[in-house]
């Protein structure tokens, strides 16, 4: 029996400057992958703009996930694990929901299928080592910004009360009375 197939794509803007692949190209793959192992293309889920860090505020990947419910998909085929999820507990979530409606999940560019117990074990490695690297970014982000503050640069484009000089944040005397006001009222 010919399996029904959901492709999801999905870029954030970051992904596209880092990792140089847009929506289309990620598009063309899946469409090959599932021609050659035989998939009907039930439909094409795309989350544009969108990151990775939950699940609910994907429309397009809800949409898909109801399709799974509905048994109208049996296979979930992505271009990379990192377009699906990049949280260990949200991988549980969804292997967890996609075992129940009888559904795996294909990954091309990781070599992912999880209709086998080792194909599971190896998402699930993946997507920890994906976190790690979502909070090294996230510690290193945060590191380098209070650097900047403490070199006087204020990483914000404006201000209400403040203006800026060259780098710094001076107070702006014509809404530093609003700030007050604001300030007095709460």
């Amino acid at each position: 029996m010919k399996k029904n197939a959901a492709i999801y794509c999905r870029v954030s803007t970051e992904d596209q400057v880092r990792e140089g692949y847009s929506l289309g190209e990620q598009l063309e793959k899946l469409k090959d992958l599932c021609k050659f192992r035989d998939y009907n293309i039930y439909n094409v889920y795309e989350d544009a703009g969108i990151s990775a860090k939950d699940m609910e505020h994907r429309p397009q990947f809800q949409k898909m996930l109801e399709d799974v419910k509905s048994h109208n998909v049996n296979v979930i085929v992505a271009y990379k694990l990192d377009r699906l999820t990049r949280s260990v507990r949200d991988l549980e979530l969804l292997i967890t929901e996609l075992e129940k409606h009888g559904c795996s999940l294909e990954c091309a560019m990781d070599d992912i299928n999880t209709s086998t117990a080792n194909g599971r074990f190896f998402v699930r490695m993946l997507t920890v080592l994906s976190q790690l690297e979502i909070e090294r970014v996230s510690e290193r982000t945060k590191f380098g910004m209070v650097g900047a503050i403490k070199d006087g640069h204020i990483p914000v484009r404006k201000t209400l009360g403040f203006m800026r000089d060259g780098k710094k944040l001076i107070i702006n005397p014509a809404e530093s009375e609003i700030v007050e006001r604001i300030f007095d009222l709460y």
